[in-house]
């Protein structure tokens, strides 16, 4: 059975002979945890949507202008702008969340998020210049970056141990569908000849922003959230909302004792201010080792290329020859949406480690077979083909590993006290990068006159930098399938990254607690 209670004054074990600290899953546990997810569809379709809206000729009518030749459009540095200008909000959005994460809650965040992102898609809509345009973009990114970094946070705190990494991959999921409609939004709209082409997909963002608000505020709240405001009492309310428990069952009871002896051992060797993030050295369970893992994880989650295809797939598309582009795109992005569910079992069956691993290892075979082929056959129906079929294949490596898997990872392996700012940065440095990719990513494949025009050997680029993904996840990143948040602290400090698969639970901090009680009792 998953999960399971640690009892007052005994040690249940389950079939591995593990100590139990949950209840058993139940359909209301997954409802909940997978409806917070939808906080992705806001991140996917705001990051997609603008990929097709460049292309339609209404849109650069409105804000492009002569370049020469009779063609009318955006400079490359307008669209670097424009599409950058997201994650630069972003940025700063997941910088601050940490604070208003432990500050209001987390479900109070993300609501909070999603005005301020209406706020960004009203001026977006009202937008007759490249300058408000990119001005509501960057409105908008504020609230996607809170969201993005405190839906993870939230979903990793209440999702059961057993399904966190399937469930916390089902965010991945949301971004995919995001970013597939937003695809569907565009093509449906693009031979509009008036605004209706840009501003239809631009105003259907509202709907998802009252879709997430409103549900969340009939969800609990996470109850390590009141946990660490020293609410017990409502810690436990939440947890019985959220397990399907009534609040004295020795399931809540016992899940509920091991977050407040985690946290409290957590805070006899650390503070929770923002200095003690960068404490505690490169050692095994040290929290700047832990910051820098996520950090850098999240970056490298960017440099595996995957936004150059859903930012600037359309004009990339084009310039290789490809007469239909929208088709292609949309074809991508279904490939995106279909791959990502393989995660959930995958994750759950061999864990985030090897996802990482070997996910790193498909996505640069493949692109450096794109660009291979598109370098050596240019121009040719063959080059075209191989083009197609391996960037989708690519994708798919993507969607099924590195795409959820990253996400995973920065929601489990932080301590309590510093997890809502340690996600934030993690979250903050995958916004970053995003903004630095699609800042150059304009004068790597443009055809304008000072653009490098790489065409198909930009993925020369990518594939070099997925090489270095995979030796990050090699040597860095730890296993943590099938482990509660309390027990990942415990298994961060006895194990590396190489032994960290073989790892058993074998004892609980509530046990370690009563132990220690009784001593000192004994003591007095």
């Amino acid at each position: 059975m998953a999960g399971g209670a640690v009892l007052a004054d005994e040690k249940p074990r389950n079939d591995d002979q593990e100590p139990r600290v949950e209840a058993p899953i139940t359909v209301k546990a997954y409802l909940t945890c997978l409806f917070a997810a939808f906080g992705g569809l806001l991140f996917g379709y705001d990051s997609g949507y603008i990929n097709g809206v460049q292309a339609m000729t209404a849109w650069k009518n409105q804000f492009g202008h002569d370049l020469g030749g009779g063609v009318v459009n955006v400079t490359s540095s307008q669209s670097s702008l424009i599409v950058s200008i997201l994650s630069a909000g972003t940025f700063f959005g997941a910088l601050s969340a940490g604070f208003f994460a432990d500050f209001i809650g987390r479900r109070f965040t993300i609501i909070g998020a999603c005005g301020i992102f209406a706020v960004g898609v009203i001026i977006q809509m009202a937008a007759q210049n490249v300058g408000t345009l990119a001005g509501g973009r960057f409105v908008a990114g504020l609230g996607v970056g809170v969201i993005s970094a405190t839906v993870i946070l939230y979903m990793s705190e209440i999702a059961p141990k057993k399904i966190r990494g399937a469930i916390v991959s089902g965010y991945q999921f949301a971004i995919t569908v995001g970013l597939l409609l937003s695809t569907v939004v565009t093509y449906a709209t693009e031979n509009r000849t008036n605004s209706g082409a840009y501003r239809i997909p631009i105003a259907i963002q509202f709907l998802w922003a009252l879709l997430l608000s409103a549900g969340l505020l009939i969800l609990p709240e996470s109850p390590r959230y009141w946990i660490r405001k020293g609410r017990q009492d409502l810690a436990t309310n939440c947890l019985v909302r959220i397990r399907g428990q009534p609040a004295e069952s020795d399931y809540i009871q016992a899940e509920i004792a091991e977050i407040q002896a985690n946290y409290e051992y957590e805070l006899s060797i650390q503070q929770a201010g923002w200095i003690d993030v960068f404490r505690g050295g490169f050692a095994p369970s040290g929290n700047f080792r832990r910051v820098m893992i996520g950090i850098f994880l999240q970056m490298f989650q960017q440099w595996t290329g995957i936004n150059f295809i859903f930012y600037y797939g359309n004009v990339f598309f084009q310039t290789v020859g490809i007469a239909n582009s929208f088709t292609i795109s949309m074809a991508t992005t279904a490939v995106n949406v279909g791959s990502t569910p393989i995660s959930w079992w995958l994750i759950e069956r061999f864990g985030r480690r090897a996802l990482l691993i070997w996910g790193a290892v498909g996505m640069f075979v493949c692109e450096f077979i794109v660009a291979g082929v598109g370098t050596g056959l240019p121009n040719s129906h063959a080059a075209t083909v191989c083009l197609i079929v391996f960037i989708c294949i690519y994708i798919s490596f993507f969607a099924a590993t590195w795409g959820p898997a990253a996400w995973v990872v920065i929601g489990e392996i932080f301590p309590l006290p510093i997890r809502a700012k340690g996600v934030a940065l993690s979250t903050a440095s995958n916004w970053l990068w995003n903004c630095i990719i699609a800042v150059i990513t304009p004068y790597l494949v443009g055809t304008q006159q000072g653009d490098a025009n790489l065409g198909p050997k930009v993925f020369f680029l990518w594939g070099a930098l997925c090489v270095t993904c995979f030796l990050f996840a090699f040597f860095l990143i730890p296993e943590t399938k099938g482990l509660s948040l309390e027990q990942v602290d415990r298994m961060l400090e006895e194990t590396t990254p190489f032994t960290s698969a073989k790892w058993k639970p074998h004892n609980t901090f509530a046990a370690d607690r009563k132990v220690t009680d009784v001593e000192h009792k004994e003591t007095v």
